[in-house]
C-alpha cells in the first residue's frame, strides 16, 4: 500500500519573527547603526560608535591586536627623544664654544689603506707657540694646546675618578669656560711647572661637598696638587663631561701625568694631543685655517709630503652633528616602521576573522537596507579606530618612557613632529590593512551571509 507523501514542516511566522528578533538583538549588542543618513547611507558618527562597541566586545583580542601599533609608536617617540637629547647636548656643547673655534689634531692613520681610527701624535707645544705668535697667525685670536690624562683623584677619605687636562691659561678663553670660585691657571703656573689644579664642578662636589676646596690639597695619580679654583658647572654626565675633569698647567701634565712627555720649564717640543685655535671673528675662520696650515707646513717636514695633521672647523662639526641627527632619525623611523607594519598585518588578520564571525550580521544589515559602501565604511572605520587608539596609547607610553629616561639617566627631547608622524603613519597603516577585510565584508551577498552558520 503506497504511503502518501507527508509535507515538510515549515517554520511558522512566529518562529521566523523570534529568529529575526534574536538576530536583531545580537546585532544591536554589536553596535549596528540603527539609522540612515539623508543620502540613504549610515552616518559616519554612527559607524564610529558602532566600531567602539564592536571593539569593546572582546577587549583582550583588541589589545593584543593593537600591541604592534603601540610598540611601534612608543619606540619612535622614545628612541627619537633619546637621540634628539644626545645630539642636542652635543650641539649645545659645540655652539657654546662658538662657530669660530678650530681644532687641530693629528692626521688619521691607516694600515693598508684601511683607516685604523687612530691619529698620529705629531703636534707639539712648539707648534702651539708658533701659532700663538700674531706675526705668524694674525687671525688666530687665542691658542690652547692640550694634553689629556686621568686617574684616581683623592682628598681626605674621599676619592673619585676623572679626566685630567693639561692646559695654558688661554684654555678658559678658547672654550668660554670660566672659574666659579678661586682663579684659573696663570702663565706663572705654566712656566714654573706648578702643581696646582682647577676642579670641575662634579669632581669638587664629589670630594668636598658644598665646601669651598680652594687652598686644599688633592692627590691625582699619587701626585699632590693644590686646588686654586673650581670651574663653573656646564652640565652633562659621564667621563667626557667638562664637570668631571680637572685642569692643570700643561707643563706639569707633561711632566707628571702623561708618562714623562715633558718636564722642561716650557715643555717646548713635547707632544700634545690637540691644539684649539679661536679665530678673531667668525668671518675670519677660513683665513685662520689657511694660516694654521701654512704655519704647520713650515713646522712639519713629512717624507711623503702629506700633512700629518688635520684641521676641523667648528661649523663643520655642527653641520656633521646635524647630519648625523637626520640619519639617526631616518634609521629609527625604519626600525619602528617594521613594528608598525607587523601591527598592521595583525589588524588585517583580526579584521578578516571578524568578517568571518560577523557574516550573518552583515547579511542582516544588507537585508534591512545597508549598502555596500556602508559595510565598507563600517569595517574600515573599525580598523582605523583600532589603529588610532593603539597609536595614542603608544604616544602616552613613549612620552612617559622619555620622561623617565631624561629624569634619571640622559637628557631627552620629545619632538612634537615625531608624535604626529608616528600617529599619522599608524593610522595610515590601519587604513591600508583594513581595506581588504572591509572589501571582503562588503562583497558578501545578503542571502549567502544569512545562510552562514
Amino acid at each position: 500500500m503506497a504511503h502518501a507523501l507527508q509535507p515538510v514542516a515549515q517554520p511558522t511566522i512566529t518562529e521566523q519573527n523570534l529568529a529575526l528578533a534574536a538576530d536583531t538583538a545580537r546585532l544591536t549588542r554589536l553596535g549596528t547603526p540603527p539609522t540612515m543618513g539623508k543620502g540613504g547611507g549610515v552616518p559616519l558618527s554612527e559607524s564610529f560608535l558602532s566600531s567602539l562597541h564592536s571593539l569593546s566586545a572582546n577587549v583582550t583580542r583588541t589589545i593584543l591586536t593593537m600591541l604592534g601599533i603601540i610598540i611601534g609608536v612608543a619606540s619612535v617617540i622614545a628612541l627619537l627623544a633619546y637621540g634628539n637629547g644626545v645630539v642636542a647636548k652635543a650641539l649645545t656643547a659645540l655652539e657654546r664654544n662658538g662657530t669660530n673655534l678650530i681644532t687641530v689634531q693629528g692626521a688619521s692613520q691607516s694600515t693598508g689603506g684601511v683607516a685604523t681610527g687612530n691619529q698620529s701624535r705629531t703636534l707639539t707645544l712648539t707648534d702651539a707657540q708658533v701659532l700663538a705668535d700674531p706675526t705668524q697667525c694674525p687671525d688666530c685670536g687665542a691658542v690652547s694646546p692640550e694634553v689629556r690624562g686621568g686617574g684616581q683623584i683623592t682628598a681626605g677619605g674621599k676619592n673619585t675618578f676623572g679626566a685630567a687636562t693639561g692646559v695654558w691659561p688661554s684654555y678658559s678663553d678658547v672654550h668660554s669656560y670660566n672659574v666659579k670660585t678661586g682663579s684659573f691657571i696663570q702663565d706663572s703656573d705654566v712656566t714654573g711647572n706648578q702643581s696646582v689644579v682647577d676642579l670641575g664642578a662634579t669632581i669638587a662636589t664629589a670630594l668636598f661637598g658644598d665646601a669651598d676646596p680652594t687652598g686644599q690639597m688633592i692627590r691625582l695619580n699619587r701626585q699632590s696638587f693644590r686646588v686654586i679654583g673650581v670651574m663653573e658647572a656646564k652640565g652633562g654626565n659621564g667621563f667626557g663631561s667638562l664637570d668631571n675633569q680637572v685642569y692643570v698647567p700643561i707643563t706639569t701634565a707633561l711632566a707628571k701625568l702623561t708618562g714623562g712627555r715633558g718636564g722642561a720649564p716650557t715643555g717646548a717640543g713635547k707632544i700634545v694631543d690637540s691644539i684649539y685655535v679661536k679665530a678673531t671673528t667668525p668671518d675670519t675662520v677660513d683665513k685662520a685655517i689657511s694660516e694654521v696650515n701654512d704655519v704647520l707646513s713650515g713646522q712639519h717636514r713629512t717624507r711623503t709630503g702629506a700633512p700629518d695633521w688635520q684641521v676641523v672647523n667648528q661649523a663643520d662639526q655642527l653641520q656633521a652633528a646635524k647630519d648625523t641627527q637626520k640619519t639617526y632619525q631616518i634609521f629609527l623611523f625604519v626600525i619602528a616602521s617594521i613594528s608598525l607594519l607587523v601591527g598592521g598585518i595583525g589588524i588585517m588578520n583580526i579584521m578578516l576573522v571578524s568578517v568571518t564571525e560577523r557574516t550573518r550580521e552583515i547579511g542582516i544589515r544588507k537585508a534591512i537596507g545597508a549598502k555596500k559602501r556602508d559595510i565598507l565604511t563600517q569595517f574600515i572605520t573599525e580598523s582605523v579606530v583600532m589603529s588610532l587608539i593603539g597609536a595614542l596609547t603608544g604616544v602616552v607610553i613613549g612620552v612617559l618612557a622619555s620622561y623617565l629616561v631624561g629624569r634619571f639617566y640622559q637628557q631627552t627631547l620629545v619632538s612634537v613632529q615625531s608624535i604626529f608622524i608616528a600617529v599619522g603613519f599608524a593610522v595610515a597603516t590601519g587604513l591600508f590593512f583594513g581595506v581588504y577585510p572591509a572589501q571582503r565584508a562588503a562583497a558578501l551577498k545578503p542571502i549567502d551571509a544569512l545562510r552562514y552558520e
